[in-house]
């Protein structure tokens, strides 16, 4: 997996923008306003992902290259180190799963003109 994969893949789902928010060399994924994927674009080392809190830390145990987010909440998010070792299916999983937690947490009216997005 390479960064224009990622980003291809991220900006593929419903609703999502892409935004330098904390300078340029953090890209960030947000839908609906919301923050659900970033990485460093210079060095691709690791990809933030939010994460219900126990399947983070069962995919901590399991999955070397997965830690407790780097300058984020521990409890609610995981960097995935880019280093090869994780499969490209389950980086997209952890995408897809990322995604849907922050719409499920969205406000009833961001669902509904999310909804509205074709």
């Amino acid at each position: 997996m390479n960064i224009e994969w990622f980003r291809d893949y991220c900006l593929s789902m419903k609703g999502v923008t892409e935004e330098f928010p904390f300078g340029e060399q953090t890209l960030v994924f947000k839908v609906m306003g919301k923050v659900f994927a970033l990485t460093d674009v210079d060095l691709f080392a690791g990809i933030n992902l939010k994460c219900d809190p126990e399947r983070a830390v069962l995919l901590r145990e399991e999955y070397d290259a997965i830690k407790s987010g780097y300058h984020m909440s521990k409890k609610h998010w995981n960097t995935l180190e880019m280093d090869g070792t994780l499969s490209d299916n389950l980086v997209k999983q952890l995408i897809d799963h990322s995604y849907d937690l922050v719409v499920k947490g969205l406000s009833k009216k961001a669902k509904e003109d999310l909804n509205k997005i074709a």
